[in-house]
């Protein structure tokens, strides 16, 4: 599939949500989707884990080898707020991007059964919900309260401005997982995070360079005052600093030049318009998974099945008049 020419404009929004509280969170995210359309934007992305948010600071009352009442009590309270997808928030988002007229991607944490999953759901402007990817591995703590995805999840999404995919946070510094975005030749990458150090920049500007697509890289702006107070660990975050989360979103293009931030401290919806014609410049010299390539060395085989922990081979589902006499 060939490249596209033209131009779009983005928005990448860093901004707070509602902290543990996804009804208000859903109507952060409404006004501030259509603040980014307004302004003529066609893609517009959210951090991870926007709903309902980003727990920094938080241990659940985790220490290896325990895990305390408050602590399961807070997590109660995540879960209750994080969302199924599909389901009614799932529904609503679509809504919004439909209301929007844009390509809206965003990071929520999703609902599985008891398993939490750090997701990525890509809409249309149609608002039909077109893929989602589950975070392949948590990072650190992460682990604690978030499952892993797998292979099928590695969502690509062709859009009229070529193909947009991503990877969430520290994926991005999964070598082959880079690779298996690339093999989607992917023109607009998306990488929300909560990752906030300056050095992360580093990372976004390679992946464009390596990559010859458009970075989308998206964070929060949340300050400790944000946090409700009656969460039963809410003491964990006294030595936390006023600013949680500084940001640092970014759009970079193919050549890992900025087009828009960084942004630092403070709530900003980055806009930029993308010409698709220099990805097709940036790859006249470096095309990572065309003349560029060496399959005759290196190969990259991806499972992309879906894994599930059990596999019914049958129907064990009767109907009631199965066993009426």
């Amino acid at each position: 599939m060939g490249l596209k020419t033209g131009k779009v404009r983005t928005a990448v929004v860093q901004a707070a949500p509602a902290i543990m509280d996804k009804k208000e969170t859903m109507k952060i995210v409404r006004k501030l989707a259509l603040e980014a359309a307004g302004q003529g934007a066609k893609i517009i992305l959210f951090p991870e884990a926007f709903i309902p948010c980003y727990p920094r600071g938080l241990t659940f009352g985790t220490v290896v080898g325990n895990r305390s009442p408050e602590g399961r009590k807070d997590f109660a309270r995540y879960y209750e707020n994080s969302i199924d997808v599909p389901g009614l928030e799932a529904e609503e988002l679509g809504e919004i991007a439909a209301k929007c007229g844009a390509y809206l991607s965003i990071g929520v944490m999703e609902r599985d059964g008891g398993t939490l999953f750090c997701t990525l759901l890509y809409y249309g402007p149609s608002g039909e919900l077109l893929a989602k990817h589950r975070k392949l591995l948590p990072t650190g703590s992460e682990r604690l309260i978030w499952g892993q995805g797998d292979g099928s999840t590695l969502a690509a999404v062709d859009t009229p401005y070529g193909v947009m995919s991503g990877l969430i946070c520290w994926e991005n510094y999964m070598p082959l997982a880079r690779t298996a975005i690339y093999g989607r030749n992917t023109a607009i990458y998306l990488a929300p995070t909560a990752d906030q150090r300056e050095i992360w920049q580093s990372s976004m500007r390679h992946i464009a360079l390596e990559g010859r697509c458009f970075v989308l890289s998206c964070n929060q702006f949340v300050t400790k005052d944000m946090y409700p107070t009656d969460l039963k660990c809410y003491g964990e975050l006294e030595s936390q600093p006023e600013i949680m989360c500084r940001g640092g979103s970014a759009i970079i293009d193919p050549l890992g030049n900025y087009l828009a931030g960084p942004c630092w401290d403070r709530e900003e919806i980055l806009i930029a318009d993308l010409d698709l014609s220099a990805i097709i410049e940036a790859r006249y010299d470096f095309d990572v998974i065309g003349h560029y390539a060496r399959p005759d060395v290196f190969t990259l085989l991806v499972n992309d099945e879906p894994h599930v922990g059990i596999d019914y081979s049958c129907d064990l589902t009767f109907e009631e008049e199965e066993w009426e006499e």
